[in-house]
């Protein structure tokens, strides 16, 4: 006896079998995007206090709604040193996870940072306040540094563009990490290599005496690079066998005053 299945039956049963797939496909990780915004359906809300005025060495910043936020400018990162610490939301920071700090954007919200050296684009977690230092326009973590491909350089070009509220839990993911061409841009002079990868420039002078005061407040790790011409002079600490190291090492060199330290690499 044959027995007709009804088509609404099998048009559900048909659906539910290609939502299984669709589900077993995403279960091998996270990949990287071409294009497509996240859609936040339940969006976090705005964390209490982080959208006052608030006042960082003498320099007043106001949080605000800005949705058009699209802004061009350098990223740093920050790691070990703060890992496990509360944020501005109070959420922990990860320095593994796709998170950043912005001095004005609502918390916790995303957007997307698109490294101008190499096309490499992810969407991140803002959930901090930070960088408290010109010319710098989003503090990375970690994670989010080596997926732009940061982490040696300590900083790079990006563009930052707003997306808006970030979901209650996560939000990081990668976009884009196809390399692209870009025009050559003037290179960092190149550091002596001695038995480590990464230097930490404190700063740099035109007066040599003044470059070796400052080395020598910052201990026996400093020293003064000659080698850089135009008359100037860098003051260097290190080196450090990995950017690890060598971020703790340029947080104890802000701490002592010098809020423009760069993270080099020698290689």
């Amino acid at each position: 006896m044959t027995v007709g299945i009804p088509v609404k039956l099998l048009r559900s049963v048909l659906f539910a079998a290609l939502a299984s797939l669709a589900v077993a496909a995403c279960a091998g990780g996270p990949r990287p995007e071409t294009g497509r915004i996240p859609v936040v359906t339940d969006p976090a809300p705005i964390v209490p206090g982080t959208m006052r005025p608030y006042q960082i060495r003498g320099r007043w910043y106001q949080p605000a709604e800005q949705p058009g936020y699209d802004e061009t400018g350098l990223a740093s990162w920050y790691g070990q040193q703060f890992n496990g610490r509360p944020t501005a939301t109070g959420e922990r920071f990860d320095m593994n996870a796709m998170t950043a700090a912005h001095k004005t954007l609502p918390l916790p919200g995303l957007v997307e940072v698109t490294n101008l050296a190499n096309g490499r684009r992810i969407v991140v977690r803002v959930n901090d306040r930070g960088p408290f230092v010109d010319g710098r326009i989003i503090d990375l973590s970690r994670g989010s540094a080596e997926a732009l491909g940061l982490l040696a350089a300590g900083v790079g070009e990006v563009r930052v563009r707003y997306l808006g509220r970030a979901p209650r839990i996560g939000g990081g993911t990668t976009r884009q990490y196809a390399e692209v061409a870009t025009p050559p841009r003037t290179p960092v002079p190149e550091v002596r290599q001695q038995n480590g990868a990464f230097w930490i420039q404190a700063g740099v002078f035109s007066d040599r005496r003044a470059a070796r005061r400052v080395a020598d407040q910052l201990g026996e790790r400093a020293t003064v690079d000659v080698a850089m011409g135009d008359g100037l002079f860098r003051v260097l600490v290190g080196p450090w066998p990995d950017p690890d190291a060598a971020e703790r090492s340029r947080q104890a060199v802000i701490a002592r005053g010098y809020a423009d330290a760069l993270l080099i690499s020698a290689r």
